[in-house]
């Protein structure tokens, strides 16, 4: 077990009014000086809990949710990142988008507000399709040179849980993530973390073989970061017939093993908890 390496807490903030944990929702339909505010103010906090990279998402990714395009993405997006931005300059940024337009627009705003290695350095795109939902992101970011986090999913939110048919589903996803690794190689794209994708076209079963199993992850791409989003999923809250606002324990359990698995970057809605997971964990090694 390695407790010695990096391990990072990336703190969820969503600009949306229907992402599945209602505390993680910083959209203000009426008033968009009210959501940058909401944003900022939970992003600050999330910080001083100990997150040094917040993900900005504004558009839900559950199962069943609408794609809102990409121009009002933009348009939930710019002001809270800009923001954040510039209030919180030691921590990096992800925005979860499958959009190359918006990943142009944040690369050209942020540019404005600091120098371009600042933003190659900072700045994350957190794709759930791995460039598979739009031909134009992959060129992207490797022109850009921008770090990527690709996720692994089937279809998109109306489909994926009618396609959870895998022989074995830990093995697909690495064989995934071999095809997705000669992309990234040949559009340029040098720092890429795994997302092995928990909840995105995987029954329950298939999630917890998917963890259990995660350390193969690490032992078949030994030289890339593996992100496990797992926080109050449907995995944890349809098993035991609760609600996401139930399952902060359970959580931190499954957060405990993607660590004893080799995860580098726990992404989160509760950055505290999380925090002492990740202490409780390096000092059990």
């Amino acid at each position: 077990m390695d407790t010695g390496r990096n391990i990072r807490i990336m703190g969820i903030v969503n600009l949306t009014d229907d992402s599945y944990y209602a505390n993680s929702r910083c959209l203000d339909r009426n008033d968009k000086a009210m959501s940058i505010s909401k944003a900022l103010a939970r992003a600050t906090r999330l910080v001083e809990e100990g997150a040094t990279i917040i993900d900005l998402g504004a558009c839900s990714t559950r199962p069943g949710a609408e794609s809102i395009g990409a121009k009002m993405e933009w348009e939930r997006l710019e002001g809270p990142l800009r923001e954040i931005w510039l209030t919180l300059p030691q921590v990096k940024v992800s925005v979860d988008t499958w959009w190359s337009e918006v990943v142009e627009r944040c690369c050209d705003m942020l540019s404005g507000l600091s120098c371009r290695e600042d933003v190659r350095n900072k700045f994350i795109v957190n794709d759930i399709s791995a460039g598979e939902d739009d031909a134009d992101m992959l060129p992207l970011v490797g022109r850009e040179g921008l770090s990527y986090i690709a996720m692994h999913k089937k279809g998109n939110s109306k489909t994926m849980q009618s396609l959870c048919h895998y022989e074995n589903v830990t093995l697909e996803v690495v064989e995934y993530f071999k095809e997705f690794s000669r992309k990234a190689e040949r559009f340029g794209i040098r720092n890429w973390i795994l997302d092995p994708g928990f909840g995105f076209a995987k029954d329950i079963a298939q999630n917890y073989q998917l963890l259990r199993e995660s350390h193969i992850f690490k032992e078949e791409f030994p030289n890339r970061e593996l992100l496990i989003g797992v926080s109050r999923k449907s995995m944890i809250y349809r098993l035991f017939n609760t609600t996401p606002e139930d399952s902060l324990a359970q959580t931190q359990v499954l957060h405990m093993k993607a660590l004893q698995n080799g995860a580098d970057i726990l992404r989160v809605h509760d950055v505290e908890e999380a925090a002492r997971t990740v202490r409780l964990y390096s000092l059990l090694g």
